[in-house]
């Protein structure tokens, strides 16, 4: 199972939980069970078939490429992560 690591604001949709345990063997299997277990989930980090402008979604060591594609190992760690912007 992935090792979901979601954004601050969604917390609270969790039961402040630091982590949740998702079954998927890619990261979109792994967004469509997270929605099953916590509803309202996947409209914050999925929009129009993609991963959401302004969040990035690491899975393991590096930020994906494959969005949605993205094929997953046994205990990933998954974080999502707003984007930083400033100068």
């Amino acid at each position: 199972m992935a090792k979901v690591f979601l954004p601050y604001q969604l917390k609270k949709t969790t039961n402040n939980k630091d982590f949740i345990e998702v079954k998927g063997k890619t990261l979109n299997e792994v967004i469509i069970n997270l929605e099953k277990m916590y509803p309202g989930t996947k409209e914050h980090l999925v929009q129009e078939g993609r991963i959401k402008p302004g969040l990035a979604a690491i899975c393991g060591f590096s930020a994906t490429r494959k969005g949605l594609l993205q094929e997953l190992e046994e205990d990933t760690e998954v974080h999502f992560l707003p984007s930083i912007a400033g100068g």
